[in-house]
């Protein structure tokens, strides 16, 4: 298992790739400029762990490069980093397949609190275990419930949690996961109609 990081602009794709082999020193960082060469390096270098990608590329654009990689590796974990805002892109990019989105002016520290999240690390204890036992939410995840179901964005959450708006994003990550589904509206309606404890 490898980690992708696919950024035509060399200094940002140096940085997040920095950022993933402080995250996960013992896995192999792979740098590509493009979408095109992704598949010949997965033979190349092994299947991908998680893949980085940036929506605007030189060979393509938007969300139909999250399309692309998500038909090709399923089973990977994907992050799309983009300078565009969040709030113009990042629903079409979740609802392409990307588990997660994090706006390029994010610092160093909050990209790697969310692809630390978006691997599986750093999860305490005893929200493993809420998580595992069948239609049991943490507290965390019980209040993201009740403070969609009042239509706050994220910044409004992360505000009243006084954590960081992409701190909110890796939490709905973890939710939306947990559940199955890809959406906010998916997951106040599955808490309500699926029997799930909030």
């Amino acid at each position: 298992m490898s980690l992708y990081v696919i950024d035509d602009h060399p200094l940002m794709r140096d940085a997040i790739a920095m950022v993933l082999r402080r995250v996960k020193p013992e896995v192999r960082v792979i740098e590509l400029d493009r979408l095109g060469p992704l598949g010949a390096a997965v033979k190349l270098y092994g299947a991908p762990e998680l893949i980085c990608l940036d929506l605007k590329l030189p060979d393509v654009q938007g969300v139909e490069g999250v399309r692309r990689v998500r038909e090709l590796y399923p089973e990977s974990s994907l992050a799309v980093i983009s300078a565009s805002p969040s709030s113009e892109v990042e629903e079409a990019a979740v609802q392409a397949g990307a588990d997660i989105f994090i706006e390029k002016k994010a610092g160093a520290s909050e990209m790697t609190v969310a692809l630390r999240g978006l691997l599986g690390l750093d999860e305490p204890a005893a929200e493993t275990e809420v998580l595992d036992t069948p239609l049991k939410l943490s507290k965390r995840q019980k209040q993201l419930l009740v403070m969609m179901e009042q239509g706050l964005s994220n910044r409004d959450i992360a505000e009243k949690l006084d954590i960081s708006e992409h701190t909110v994003k890796v939490h709905l990550w973890r939710l939306f996961k947990r559940m199955g589904v890809k959406s906010r509206t998916q997951a106040v309606h599955q808490a309500k109609t699926g029997g799930w404890t909030v």
